[in-house]
């Protein structure tokens, strides 16, 4: 049986982050490269020429012309904690590298902190992640496809329209080699036209090049700009349906690890 891609896909590994992240000094840097790409900006002058005050637990940076300082933690997930960067990082990989996630009693246990600062830290970083998904949308050629999620409980209707599923829709854009890129699976009101209009605006870029198996509701993506193909899906199964392997795939993943309910 062949592997699965998505299933077997290299991420990192927890002896490459030590490996990247050895030192202290290069989770500063790692935090100085993304906080100011282009190095120091005073958040309150603009200014880029500096100082550097440090001080027995911490650096922070003085701006030349207004003289206010800012400590590179300031504005980001590391803001009012007293854990040392290596700690935090490696929750950061924790909470996102797992494929189920982990939960603020696991993450305390393995950062060896406390139960309130493991979950505020599991919030924040949760939150993070949410607020990054929500701001970006899908472009150029993608796939979409409605599912349910849930079981049933005694005397539910099965498939689309039970009351004791949760309609979600699927997206997944592709390289211009045809390899994924970023996906998307949202809980929606339901297969409608005004919930899809509502959410093509939501997560997917003007003029993107949109592929659906012909489900009606997904022509309202054309309300946000969106150009709308269909490849008529019939009696075929999943695997026969090279137009839509990548999102399948990731529909497939995403029930195998949902939930059940009874």
């Amino acid at each position: 049986m062949a592997s699965n891609l998505i299933q077997f896909q290299h991420g990192m590994s927890l002896p490459q982050l030590i490996q990247c992240f050895g030192t202290e000094t290069a989770y500063v840097d790692a935090l100085q490269r993304a906080r100011w790409p282009a190095w120091f900006i005073c958040q309150r002058c603009g200014g880029s020429a500096h100082c550097v005050v440090c001080s027995a637990s911490r650096r922070r940076f003085q701006s030349n012309a207004c003289h206010v300082q800012t400590s590179m933690t300031v504005g980001t997930l590391f803001a009012i904690t007293k854990l040392p960067l290596p700690t935090c990082f490696l929750a950061i990989y924790l909470l996102s590298q797992g494929k189920t996630g982990i939960s603020a009693l696991a993450l305390k246990c393995q950062i060896s902190v406390s139960y309130p600062t493991a979950w505020l830290m599991h919030h924040k970083v949760m939150k993070a992640m949410a607020d990054r998904e929500a701001a970006h949308r899908l472009c150029d050629a993608v796939e979409v496809d409605d599912a349910c999620l849930g079981g049933e409980r005694a005397g539910g209707k099965p498939s689309r329209g039970s009351e004791n599923k949760v309609p979600i829709a699927a997206a997944l854009s592709l390289s211009n080699k045809g390899h994924s890129l970023y996906v998307k699976v949202t809980q929606v009101p339901g297969f409608t036209n005004d919930a899809i209009s509502k959410w093509a605006r939501s997560n997917l870029a003007p003029v993107t090049a949109v592929l659906s198996d012909g489900l009606a509701c997904f022509g309202a993506v054309t309300e946000a700009g969106c150009t709308h193909s269909v490849e008529a899906v019939g009696k075929r199964k999943p695997r026969d349906l090279a137009q839509f392997k990548w999102v399948n795939t990731v529909l497939g993943q995403s029930q195998d690890n949902a939930p059940r309910r009874f």
